[in-house]
């Protein structure tokens, strides 16, 4: 004969899916907020930092071999990266020397690969927005 099951056996279920998907996107998520929430620290010599909007910045030494003109200037994308080369306290006017990196091609007006520009620390940003890249990756998807 068979034994009657009991309520206790019944009721011991499996942790539910929602609670399990909770527990990844908190433990994938808090990095994201932790970095967000962080301070920028000092600018030094090494640092990735990038352009805030696309702006017109002096070149800091000539390109290509040619004689450097007062005027020398090119254009630097939106969020384009930059590696600082000298701090602010380097020089005695407090602009910071930057190495253009990732346009590959060169096209007048942008700044060429790897030129040294001249910068003020209101020109850049040392953290790329986290939460506004994605919501514009968010919004490209949804226009597909």
């Amino acid at each position: 004969m068979s034994t009657p099951s009991t309520p206790d056996e019944t009721s011991h279920t499996e942790p539910p899916l929602w609670s399990i998907g909770l527990v990844v996107v908190i433990i994938l998520g808090a990095p994201l907020v932790l970095y967000s929430l962080a301070p920028p620290g000092p600018l030094r010599e090494g640092d990735t930092v990038f352009s805030d909007g696309q702006q017109r910045v002096q070149l800091s030494k000539p390109a290509a071999g040619l004689p450097l003109q007062p005027d020398e200037a090119c254009l630097l994308d939106p969020d384009n990266p930059l590696i600082i080369v000298h701090g602010p306290n380097d020089r005695p006017d407090g602009l910071i020397v930057a190495q253009v990196q990732g346009r590959p091609a060169i096209e007048w007006p942008f700044c060429p690969p790897h030129a040294e520009v001249l910068l003020k620390a209101r020109q850049m940003f040392q953290k790329p927005a986290v939460f506004s890249g994605m919501k514009e990756m968010l919004a490209r998807l949804s226009r597909r």
